[in-house]
């Protein structure tokens, strides 16, 4: 195995007492990313950068600087605004594009001194469950099943991330989650993914899908490697007036494996129909392991969970359509080729017909169907004060003494690309049934591997906790971890 199968931790370790270096290390992910191009994970990386901020690292590392970041190679979401880097959002909408301002948190990771790899594939703005919907064409899960060569999907829409960090790529690499998008393919590829609690990370310098959802977030490979990249990414932002204005803990300082008198609700609604009954075992086993190390199990209600689905996909389509009127080929972008006599109006028309992908054109669609005139009431209106009864939901728990609440991540394991979603999108929409009701109440969730099934392949369970409690978060998924002690890697095939 090489540098790059590394955790955050130990090459941290290796890199402060000298006995690696940042160019070594960003060197060994450099060849791991060239060697792995069927897997489209990254959409864009430069070597001559990614080794000139490596060179920095060591030159930082020489002079004592022990951030645990600091020459640490990490991949980034095609969302996240780098400066004079392409940024498109994997929509052919925004070829070309190149901002010349740094998004919040990935100004935060170059501070510590983080190694930025480059540019990792999405399902387009965003707007997916499985990566299928990008301009680079899909990413394809490092897993297959046992006795299959189907390419699997790797989840989505940060199902780059998810199997850059799965296949040994990068260390870690950042997500955004509006409805499960970190948790999911965390989930599906065998990793830790963190979304934190809305606020908790600043949405500036995003590319925005639902800005009341969208919150950046960690993957990597342990629970404290998680730990240690949201130290680094928190924290309050001027420049968005959502984010959260309270010193960042040391989150890594929670994980202390004491869990006792900690209350833990299962949740009755997300006991579905038909679950398969590997699902149920991995939810039980969760269970066992937390209750053996001395947390308390109790049955909980979160009565308006069934609404949570319909209520998410009236909502962030109807924001989507709002962020997305932005694009129209006039500033920057891609701009359909017109004739001297086409007028603007047919301009914006063509521009964004031929930029927007199927599935970002089907939630605008929807998104100004809910927010027209004569529909705003009965549907986006309506959405809302659903959403404030299941936020009431997790709110009535907590204050019934419950810490954090565990369900399953995903409803299955990965799925073949191509066999969900074509005919009926409302199939794929399904598999976020178990993490919308997160991003819809602004809470911290986590996912954390918790064994294969019978195909071979990952499954996640979910921890749910209260608004800022990441770090008991955290110091829960610790146990977790400890105890399944999930070794299991992707056999190469690529």
């Amino acid at each position: 195995m090489g540098l790059s199968s590394l955790t955050i931790s130990e090459a941290s370790n290796l890199l402060i007492k000298g006995d690696i270096t940042a160019t070594e290390l960003s060197q060994s992910c450099l060849e791991e990313v060239d060697a792995s191009s069927a897997l489209n994970a990254f959409s864009w990386y430069d070597h001559d950068l990614v080794l000139e901020q490596a060179k920095a690292a060591d030159q930082r590392l020489a002079k004592g600087d022990d951030s645990p970041l600091c020459g640490i190679p990490l991949g980034i979401k095609d969302l996240f605004c780098v400066k004079e880097t392409p940024t498109q959002a994997a929509s052919k909408i925004l070829h070309g594009f190149k901002p010349e301002y740094e998004s919040t948190v990935t100004q935060k990771l170059k501070d510590t001194g983080s190694v930025l790899l480059g540019k990792l594939n999405m399902d387009e703005f965003a707007m997916g469950s499985s990566t299928e919907h990008t301009v680079y064409s899909p990413v394809i899960s490092p897993w297959r099943a046992k006795g299959s060569d189907k390419p699997l999907t790797a989840g989505g829409s940060s199902g780059g991330s998810a199997a850059a960090v799965a296949a040994n790529l990068c260390l870690g690499a950042l997500g955004t989650d509006t409805g499960g998008s970190i948790r999911q393919p965390a989930a599906f590829t065998g990793v830790v993914g963190l979304k934190p609690t809305y606020g908790r990370c600043s949405r500036w310098g995003i590319v925005a899908f639902a800005s009341s959802l969208d919150q950046a977030g960690p993957f990597a490979r342990t629970v404290k490697d998680v730990a240690l990249i949201l130290e680094a990414i928190a924290g309050y932002d001027p420049k968005d007036s959502t984010s959260y204005d309270a010193k960042v803990p040391q989150f890594s300082s929670f994980i202390t494996g004491d869990i006792r008198g900690k209350k833990i609700g299962i949740p009755k609604e997300y006991r579905l129909d038909g679950m398969p009954e590997e699902i149920e075992a991995i939810w039980e086993e969760g269970k066992e392991i937390l209750k053996d190390s001395g947390a308390t199990i109790v049955d909980i209600s979160l009565p308006h969970t069934r609404y949570a689905l319909p209520t998410y996909y009236v909502i962030a389509p109807a924001e989507a359509s709002s962020n997305l009127a932005r694009y129209d080929g006039i500033r920057y972008g891609y701009r359909a080729s017109v004739d001297s006599e086409t007028n603007i109006v047919d301009m914006y028309k063509r521009t964004r017909g031929e930029g927007f992908g199927p599935e970002v054109k089907r939630r605008v669609m929807i998104g100004t169907y809910v927010l027209s005139q004569g529909f705003y009431e009965a549907y986006y209106i309506r959405a809302q004060k659903v959403r404030t009864l299941i936020k009431r939901d997790f709110e009535n728990a907590f204050d019934l003494g419950v810490d954090a609440i565990l369900t399953p991540t995903t409803p299955s394991s990965a799925f073949a690309l191509g066999t969900i979603g074509e005919d009926d999108p409302i199939k794929m929409y399904l598999n976020d049934v178990f993490t919308v009701t997160v991003n819809l109440a602004g809470l911290p969730g986590i996912s954390v591997p918790a064994r294969l099934d019978s195909k071979g392949l990952p499954l996640g369970l979910q921890l749910i906790g209260k608004p800022w409690g990441e770090g008991d978060l955290l110091n829960l998924s610790q146990v977790i971890e400890t105890n399944v002690n999930f070794d299991f890697k992707p056999q190469r095939w690529w």
